[in-house]
């Protein structure tokens, strides 16, 4: 679904800049998406998502820097019909129906999906001829959606899409977002759920305090956390000599539970045995969250976003993710 020629990026920001009053929500982002790329847009509340959307969708004006979608402003691509966006904010209308409002939403752009095929896509069409403002607020959600669907879009911004729906809602919205990207769309999305970034994902850019501070497959960033957990009871043994062990890079004590964070668990595990017994021994891969709260502690940091090992790099010295292989808190 193509409706653009030229095969520059579906987005970019370069050196982009927005402030409120003291406040840089947005600090000096470069960031470019590919067509076809399924991108997760991490922070904590307040890092910067929220604002960062607003200037894709044009809702907002760079104080300095640019964006551009398929290489147009953000209000010309918006115009043409080919970027959607799935927003929180906004209330039902009252007294017309989902397929009223779809349809209407369609008729405004140049190439829309066909209305029924947006209400497929969505999962609505069993509410179809339900008036909106009746409508439960998972079942909201979802017209959400097809409005965002309705123009046919090449791209589309999902800003917690899944809030308010029930694990089985979740899980049948995804398909359907696998199935939207899978025509060679663009889906840039933000979350709380970390798991969804992780299982929809190609990759992942976190954003804190304005700042991109990391840019990878999900694979890659939760690799930078330290690659593997060890947790054991200490069963009443002190921490003395625990940071000194083979592999270690982090420890962290919870009443009396041991987390040694290893780049290297075998040498860890062994240097723990020849220590004495163990007990509740347990070796886990670092997860995203272990490494997105790595990411977004609020210590002192280099201001330049940080380049997962093993990712190539752009000419500005950026992270990227592996191009398209099928990435709120």
């Amino acid at each position: 679904m193509t409706q653009t020629a030229d095969t520059g990026p579906a987005v970019s920001f370069t050196g982009a800049v927005k402030t409120f009053g003291a406040v840089r929500a947005v600090d000096g982002a470069d960031l470019e998406i590919h067509r076809g790329e399924t991108v997760a847009l991490l922070g904590r509340n307040g890092a910067g998502k929220s604002t960062t959307i607003g200037l894709l969708l044009g809702l907002d004006q760079p104080d300095s820097g640019q964006v551009r979608l398929f290489g147009r402003t953000p209000e010309q691509a918006v115009r043409a019909g080919l970027v959607g966006a799935m927003l929180q904010t906004g209330q039902p209308i009252p007294r017309v129906t989902v397929r009223e409002l779809v349809a209407f939403v369609a008729s405004t752009y140049p190439r829309p999906l066909p209305v029924s095929e947006a209400l497929d896509m969505a999962g609505l069409a069993e509410f179809a001829g339900r008036r909106v403002d009746k409508l439960s607020g998972g079942q909201t959600q979802r017209v959400r959606f097809a409005v965002a669907l309705a123009g046919n879009p090449e791209l589309i911004v999902l800003d917690e899409p899944t809030a308010a729906l029930d694990v089985e809602a979740r899980r049948a919205f995804w398909d359907s977002m696998r199935a939207y990207a899978r025509r060679g769309n663009t889906v840039l999305f933000s979350t709380h759920y970390l798991e969804e970034a992780d299982d929809n994902a190609d990759r992942i850019v976190v954003i804190d305090r304005g700042r991109i501070v990391a840019d990878g497959s999900a694979e890659l960033i939760k690799r930078s956390a330290g690659g593997s957990l060890v947790s054991f009871d200490l069963a009443g043994r002190g921490t003395e000599g625990l940071p000194l062990l083979p592999g270690v890079t982090a420890v962290e004590i919870r009443g009396d539970r041991a987390s040694l964070r290893t780049d290297d668990s075998d040498a860890t595990v062994v240097a723990l045995a020849e220590l004495g017994a163990i007990r509740g021994l347990a070796v886990a891969p670092a997860t995203l969250e272990d490494a997105f709260l790595r990411l977004t502690s609020h210590e002192p940091a280099s201001h330049e976003p940080a380049h997962v090992p093993g990712e190539p790099t752009n000419e500005s010295g950026h992270g990227t993710a592996p191009r398209p292989q099928k990435a709120d808190v």
